[in-house]
């Protein structure tokens, strides 16, 4: 064998075993292949005792046919510093997917959620409440509640068969904050009491009933909470920071679904089992009044529940519930009584992002073994949400987001082998690794023989 043509087949072999090591390194582990995209949303300007409530069209997201592993977000300043709950409150930021014609532009900025069919069509989730369409969302727990979707599952999203003929998929992101510096009552502020808005409409200049003492109706865009006399009113420029991270789709990826149920819905079956031929009410928020005197002594416990019936069947992959300031707890029951899933708040215990004292800044979460828990298609399930009534409470919620997959088939569940550390191994890829291998091994031992060969025949051997 020449020269030429050993080092030919020593550069193919050696360029087999790099392209092997590079996707091992990315295609192997699903670590690897993730890509993160760091974001921020438009400016919003609030002062002491302000409200912003916007909601921004066509913001920045990861484009293609991808699965979404992981979303989170906070409020920063100009100078990408986290910005403290205690003075500014999220509320809550949602992000919502829509799809729109290709060709109609669309503002950047509305007021309000609407979308004018049939240019825009609203990409709602799997959940049955039609006021909550958002595919994420959360509030003051943004920061410490777990959001990321384990393997082999993903959020799929920009798979051009789901998208219409002449429009493009689009995200939609609504953020609600309340600068709370100076408030002459921080909590009263965030729980958006009415009277220390000083509003008598809402948004829409309707006007606020006398028994509707606080919530959304009374801290909208523009709105003010009242503040301590002689507060200097200090504008400042604020962005919800968000990061994504996703990986680009292949079959192996098992999608989920995401299911947001309200404990306020007050729902009515129509004519069959399941949740979808059902009317919907989701009023989003409710009140707890404070408990008696004599009921203070053994402890003061505020529970809503509701019972609805589940739309499909399949695994739960993960769960967790959204409440506000006072909740303590919420559990999601199956139709024979057991937990599905139990959330619990996280209380901050300082100062510092993240940890402010009074404030849930987390809500922890279920991640249950594939396939261990199952809902059935029409099953009845319970949520019940858990709020602490020493103190009333206003415009308080109790949602609970769920992702569910169909049951993985064993033909295809062989493609995964879960090794430890949440690493994902795809079975056929590695096959063809070893393959490759095993030429890149042949065609050095070939040289090495060739080699050999040529030292025993024409060679003196060299002596270091």
């Amino acid at each position: 064998m020449s020269h030429s043509s050993e080092w030919w087949l020593l550069s193919v072999a050696i360029l087999i075993l790099t392209t092997v090591s590079q996707t091992t390194q990315t295609g192997l582990k699903t670590q690897d292949g993730v890509k993160t995209e760091v974001f921020l949303s438009p400016k919003f300007e609030l002062e002491p005792g302000s409200v912003s409530n916007k909601f921004y069209y066509d913001i920045d997201f990861p484009r293609g046919h991808i699965a979404i592993k992981e979303f989170v977000a906070e409020v920063v300043d100009e100078a990408g510093n986290s910005i403290p709950l205690h003075e500014t409150y999220l509320h809550h930021w949602l992000v919502i997917r829509y799809f729109i014609r290709q060709g109609v532009k669309a503002p950047k900025y509305h007021a309000n959620l609407g979308f004018q069919e049939p240019d825009y069509i609203t990409v709602r989730n799997s959940g049955v409440c039609s006021a909550l369409p958002q595919y994420f969302g959360l509030g003051s727990e943004t920061r410490k509640t777990d959001t990321h979707v384990p393997d082999p599952y993903g959020i799929e999203v920009g798979n051009p068969a789901d998208i219409p003929q002449g429009y493009e998929e689009k995200w939609m992101l609504n953020v609600h904050a309340i600068d709370t510096r100076g408030a002459e009552d921080r909590l009263g502020c965030t729980e958006c009491r009415c009277s220390l808005y000083n509003v008598t409409e809402d948004e829409s200049a309707k006007a606020i009933e006398d028994d509707y003492i606080g919530g959304l109706r009374c801290c909208y865009d523009g709105t003010r909470c009242r503040v301590k006399e002689g507060v200097q009113s200090i504008k400042r420029s604020l962005y919800l920071k968000y990061t994504v991270k996703y990986v680009d789709w292949e079959p192996s990826i098992v999608p989920v679904k995401i299911y947001i149920f309200d404990v306020t819905d007050t729902w009515k079956k129509l004519n069959d089992s399941t949740g979808y031929n059902s009317m919907h009410h989701c009023k989003i928020e409710y009140s707890v009044e404070p408990c008696s005197t004599a009921a203070a002594k053994s402890g003061c416990v505020h529970t809503k529940r509701l019972s609805v019936s589940f739309p499909s069947g399949g695994d739960v992959i993960y769960g967790v519930a959204h409440q506000h300031t006072g909740g303590t707890g919420s559990t999601l029951y199956g139709e024979d009584g057991r937990a599905i899933c139990s959330s619990l708040p996280i209380y901050g215990e300082g100062m510092e992002p993240g940890n402010e004292t009074g404030y849930i800044v987390g809500m922890t979460t279920c991640y249950p073994q594939p396939g261990t828990v199952k809902i059935g298609n029409g099953e009845s399930l319970t949520i019940v949400s858990n709020y602490s009534s020493h103190q009333s409470h206003t415009g308080v919620m109790g949602l609970f987001y769920i992702l569910v997959a169909d049951p993985v088939p064993e033909s295809h569940s062989f493609l995964h082998s879960q090794i430890k550390g949440g690493e994902m191994m795809i079975l056929p890829n590695a096959i063809l690794i070893l393959a490759f291998v095993g030429i890149a091994v042949l065609g050095v031992a070939v040289i090495m023989s060739q080699r050999r060969g040529g030292r025993e025949n024409d060679y003196e051997s060299i002596v270091m």
